[in-house]
């Protein structure tokens, strides 16, 4: 490899273990659809095995170019390799990084990872970012990798093992994660919009003439809670394995503890405090500093009318909310603050976001308030050494 570069994450998204999967025999193809955000003529796929209770089996892997729907442009498809073998068997709890390959690929393109099971999936088996509000494909019986226009059996919406995309960067070019619940997996948004603020992020970071490039890798999960498991590890948990190993990362931004506070299990010994947030945060910045990487905390939206889950606001709660996110605004740990609390709230009824920027169930953003998230967070932060 180049000496000059190094391997930057310019996509990924989190393994958690399916709840509403369809279930996947052996002799399928999935085709999966991610939108990169640095390009490069270098690339590599990263394929996990996470949460499997079992050894997940892929026939076949190739990448290339996405046209429309499940079709590739013709000429980027390039076949995946393992140590050189295009079969890999990936052992339970890990992942299998393909060998590099050369393909041209723009900022902001769409690539078509496609992936040959030639067994049934384990057990358990994990889809990734389970709230991708993007099109993904699942052929017919058989081996599609090298399809052009890939036959489509079924679509799905969730990502399918396909966990990273990496591509070989200038030394100089960092890695920015995102680290979140279903706000920054982007619940609600309208799918294949790419209206995520992690992906506004990337827009605005390769549309600026100067400062440092960034690849963007938004590791959103649903339901996450920085103390306590639920539908995937804990902020805590997954730490390490979502943001410290993330290929040239860089930068953590991370907006977690909403759901912390929403004790969506409604168990006593859930039952969080702005402090044990504030602890928890605290924990998670002090091990993405001792690895070099700057965090990045972002402030807590409100929910005051939710709809979404009814009861999960009341006033204690929201008194947390409050605390935690004061400290956030105002703690000599952090490397840098975004607030989307302040960004999105309404200045008359601050327990609740302003309409124009509420999906419709007090919760979520729309569309324009994901926008309005990925558009307030400083460039500046991310340029400082």
């Amino acid at each position: 490899m180049d000496n000059d570069k190094h391997w930057v994450g310019t996509w990924a998204t989190t393994p958690a273990t399916s709840l509403v999967s369809a279930v996947f025999d052996n002799n399928y193809t999935v085709r999966m659809t991610p939108r990169i955000s640095i390009g490069g003529g270098t690339i590599r796929v990263r394929i996990s095995n996470a949460h499997g209770n079992g050894k997940l089996a892929i026939g076949a892997a190739s990448v290339g170019i996405r046209d429309k729907g499940a079709s590739v442009v013709p000429g980027t498809l390039r076949p995946l390799t393992f140590n050189g073998a295009a079969s890999m068997s990936i052992a339970t709890g890990a992942l299998a990084i393909s060998d590099p390959v050369e393909l041209e690929v723009a900022p902001l393109a769409d690539l078509a990872v496609s992936v040959y099971l030639t067994a049934d999936v384990p057990i358990g088996f994990q889809v990734t970012g389970r709230y991708a509000r993007q099109t993904n494909y699942i052929s017919p019986q058989g081996d599609f990798t090298d399809a052009i226009n890939m036959r489509v059996y079924k679509i799905t919406d969730e990502w399918c093992f396909v966990s990273g995309v990496d591509v070989l960067a200038s030394k100089e070019t960092g890695g920015v994660v995102a680290v979140g619940d279903s706000l920054t997996d982007g619940n609600i948004s309208t799918h294949d919009t790419f209206n995520r603020w992690p992906d506004q992020l990337a827009r605005r970071l390769v549309a600026r003439e100067d400062g440092r490039l960034f690849g963007v890798m938004n590791q959103g999960l649903g339901g996450n809670r920085i103390l306590h498991d639920d539908r995937g590890d804990s902020g805590l948990r997954r730490f390490d394995r979502d943001v410290l190993a993330q290929p040239g990362v860089t930068h953590a931004i991370v907006m977690l503890g909403t759901n912390d506070l929403r004790n969506r299990n409604g168990l006593s010994g859930e039952e969080v405090t702005g402090e044990q947030l504030i602890t928890g945060m605290h924990q998670m910045a002090l091990r993405a500093q001792a690895s070099g990487i700057k965090f990045i905390a972002a402030t807590l939206t409100p929910f005051g009318n939710e709809t979404f889950m009814p009861g999960a606001w009341n006033p204690t709660r929201e008194q947390h909310r409050v605390a935690f996110n004061e400290w956030i605004r105002h703690s000599d740990l952090l490397d840098g603050v975004v607030d989307f609390d302040a960004a999105l709230r309404d200045p008359e009824t601050p327990t609740q976001m302003l309409p124009i920027y509420d999906c419709g169930d007090g919760l979520h953003p729309s569309d324009l308030g994901y926008c309005k998230m990925g558009d307030v967070i400083d460039l500046a932060l991310l340029d400082m050494a």
